[in-house]
């Protein structure tokens, strides 16, 4: 499998990115986060508010990173998660962050990336977080995401802002991984001509005011 540029990028930010959920950075970087970068954790906790109860069910994780969101989904009960992501060191990460639930046995590997490598469905929930920033072609993305999901799919996509969007433009371009930037209307354009009958937008407050999306078949 070609690596994605995106993939290239996070592999070698896997272990810093590894320590954002996770309090093992400093005192001061812990506040710069939370005051900065609020979006991760808002994002984390809207998604399994809107994703309700988890016990038994069969989920994936597309861009897993380092593995919160599938620990987390394990910890509420799903019954087998699959981790996608096209990082191997990300990956790792989730092996080891799962291995230390004890419950690898509920969670599949899967290098690659979406939709080149599509798990085999259906899923009852799919988690897709912080992944469409780096989408060229979201509308193919999310009409291939419409063909697994048979419960909910939670997403995040980046804002558009007047000043936020051209300073990460650059900080990436300077980086060769490419960021796409949405409006709400454009969000629920692309999810309803991808097929699904339900788009729920809410827009996250905070320095980086993405959005946080729930798709329903």
């Amino acid at each position: 499998m070609k690596p994605s540029r995106a993939g290239a990028f996070f592999d070698g930010f896997a272990e810093t990115f590894d320590t954002f959920y996770d309090g093992r950075r400093s005192p001061i970087m812990q506040w710069i986060d939370r005051r900065y970068r609020s979006d991760m954790f808002a994002r984390y906790a809207l998604t399994f508010e809107k994703l309700g109860d988890l016990t038994g069910k069969r989920g994936l994780d597309i861009g897993c990173g380092s593995g919160p969101y599938v620990a987390e989904a394990i910890k509420r009960g799903a019954g087998h998660v699959v981790a996608l992501d096209p990082a191997p060191g990300m990956l790792e990460l989730t092996a080891k962050r799962v291995a230390r639930l004890g419950r690898s046995d509920r969670v599949t590997i899967v290098e690659g990336l979406f939709p080149e490598t599509t798990p085999p469905g259906p899923f009852d929930f799919v988690i897709v977080m912080g992944v469409l920033d780096y989408v060229a072609d979201a509308p193919a993305f999310l009409k291939a995401l419409r063909s697994v999901v048979a419960g909910t799919a939670a997403l995040s996509f980046p804002s558009k802002h007047w000043l936020r969007t051209p300073i990460r433009r650059v900080r990436y371009r300077v980086r060769n991984c490419p960021v796409y930037f949405y409006d709400e209307e454009q969000i629920r354009a692309i999810g309803a001509a991808a097929g699904f009958g339900g788009v729920d937008v809410t827009k996250i407050p905070g320095a980086g005011m993405d959005y946080h999306v729930c798709l329903t078949p």
